[in-house]
């Protein structure tokens, strides 16, 4: 009896499963989503690039605001992907001294781990949401072709609390990947 490895699940309310199921594809969905909208970022910063370098050099007629457009769209692009790779556990991880911990200790040391990165996403949101809002009732705009840019920090902000989702997930389902590469 003492020598389980593994101790009996607990069983769980129908409805606590209902909410959780239908709360982790919400997630599911989300990031998906989002990391669709990385994919196509970097594909239309290709097909600009690839644009502005043959209009230059075939009818010397460069793309206005190009160097805007790349970079709103590079940061468009990261910041969306940042939710993928946190959902299926794609970070660099040092676990030379997390290895040395007993299980136990992992699973403490785990679980605080995320907790910190929870708070500190949340605190990066709502900091980014308030500086889009600055960004709004400034009227900032990009330099050459007078993009906006309130937009960029809100979706950063939006990124963020994905993340900070995950990482509850995470918590909730230690082990688990929410996506599987």
């Amino acid at each position: 009896m003492g020598s389980e490895i593994h101790p009996r699940p607990r069983e769980r309310h129908p409805m606590a499963e209902k909410v959780g199921g239908w709360l982790t594809r919400l997630l599911r969905g989300v990031v998906l989503a989002l990391a669709a909208v990385s994919g196509l970022s970097l594909l239309v910063m290709v097909a600009l690039t690839c644009a502005e370098v043959v209009l230059r050099a075939v009818f010397n007629a460069p793309i206005k605001g190009t160097v805007d457009m790349i970079g709103l769209l590079c940061a468009l692009a990261m910041i969306c992907a940042l939710p993928y790779t946190t959902a299926i556990k794609g970070h660099v991880a040092v676990e030379y001294f997390f290895l040395k911990l007993g299980r136990r200790g992992r699973i403490a040391a785990d679980t605080l781990l995320r907790l910190v990165l929870a708070a500190f996403f949340v605190l990066l949101g709502w900091y980014l949401a308030r500086y889009g809002q600055t960004l709004y009732t400034t009227g900032q705009v990009s330099q050459t072709v007078q993009l906006p840019l309130f937009w960029l920090p809100y979706v950063m902000a939006f990124c963020c609390w994905v993340i900070v989702g995950i990482k509850i997930y995470h918590i909730f389902h230690p082990g688990q990947s929410l996506l599987k590469p």
